[in-house]
């Protein structure tokens, strides 16, 4: 996806908000991504010196054919090869609950970028909570659009489970916000525990 010819307004809310969490210039590490569109975004928008990590061989073929450097890596695996605070910002963008150890991957993050922004679906969302009790399944949302027996998340968490992480890890959280389904913005002052209720998506920006 060309940035530069695309209309902002049809990218992911979520992918907007966490460029905008970025400083220009910086040198950014994007973990797990994709197809490479949250790094296109911060390179046409940001100025930054952008890199990738991506697991699938298909994702690094389209993010090599756009012009972007991305090499194929484990989350798991690999992020030990870095060497410390080699970036100003470390992302993982709707990863960590697929990753097989998100606590080390989380520290890694921590280690190799004196920034981190991390995104997640929130399974402490009250729809989440309610299919749980009321239907006694495992649930199916627009966040969590997989059926148990085939989905490739494996680490659920809320948002509290990940801010109580950040504490044992003693990563400052400098900022956090939960989106809707569509991934929207909800309030700006919404309190912890709202966030956890009300929240289907979140995104942290953590330093040490």
């Amino acid at each position: 996806m060309n940035i530069q010819s695309t209309n902002l307004q049809a990218t992911r809310v979520d992918l907007l908000l966490m460029s905008e969490m970025v400083h220009p210039g910086s040198r950014v590490l994007d973990v797990g991504c994709g197809d490479g569109t949250l790094l296109r975004i911060l390179s046409e928008t940001r100025d930054v010196d952008a890199r990738g990590i991506e697991l699938q061989q298909s994702g690094v073929n389209q993010c090599v054919a756009r012009g972007l450097s991305v090499v194929q890596g484990d989350a798991d695996t690999d992020l030990v090869n870095y060497p410390d605070n080699a970036f100003d910002f470390a992302i993982l963008s709707q990863t960590i609950q697929a990753t097989r150890r998100p606590r080390d991957v989380l520290e890694q993050l921590l280690r190799i970028g004196k920034h981190v922004i991390v995104s997640f679906p929130n399974f402490g969302h009250w729809r989440v909570r309610s299919q749980i009790m009321f239907a006694g399944r495992m649930p199916v949302t627009e966040n969590l659009s997989f059926s148990w027996y085939d989905t490739p998340n494996i680490h659920f968490c809320t948002i509290k489970d990940f801010r109580a992480m950040c504490d044992e890890l003693d990563a400052k959280v400098e900022r956090s916000v939960a989106l809707n389904a569509q991934g929207q913005r909800l309030g700006v002052n919404i309190p912890d525990f709202m966030q956890n209720l009300l929240g289907q998506q979140a995104i942290f920006l953590l330093s040490r």
